[in-house]
């Protein structure tokens, strides 16, 4: 875990990658049912294959709501911490459409770390989600999340 004095050193750097996430049909589907976007690119393989996108696809906000999973694997929380929280997000961009059966995983660029005062830590990463085989990723995003540290 690093210290908030290692901080500096960190900024521009990447600080991890996560697993593989597998964004299969059924997931899709789980996920179409849960937010309720049950649009056919998503969830009609047959509708969806008559489309340029080939077959049905991730939704953008499927492959965003991963983002958590995916820092508890890559993103090692600060010496010390009580908690975190996700603060928000800065920018999304949705780049590639995610074809159903396709693995993602998320790599982490520390950008900016600011003290906020009484331990907390507004912490911003740039994300970035790969696809496997693709040259282009699904999407990059700037999340901000606060870090509660225990005092000394």
């Amino acid at each position: 875990m690093p210290t908030v004095a290692e901080l500096p050193a960190l900024i521009g750097q990447e600080v991890g990658v996560s697993r593989w996430f597998t964004l299969d049909q059924a997931r899709i589907d789980a996920f179409a049912e849960v937010t309720e976007d049950r649009q056919f690119i998503h969830t009609d393989p047959k509708l969806a294959a008559q489309t340029p996108l080939g077959g049905t696809v991730a939704h953008g906000f499927l492959t965003l709501s991963l983002a958590s999973a995916m820092s508890y694997d890559a993103v090692r929380p600060l010496d010390g911490v009580m908690m975190g929280l996700n603060y928000g997000l800065d920018r999304v961009r949705f780049l590639t459409p995610v074809p159903s059966g396709a693995r993602v995983r998320g790599r982490f660029v520390l950008m900016s770390a600011e003290d906020k005062g009484a331990g907390r830590w507004l912490l911003k990463h740039t994300l970035t989600v790969e696809i496997e085989g693709e040259p282009k990723p699904a999407l990059v995003a700037e999340w901000l999340a606060m870090q509660m540290v225990a005092p000394a």
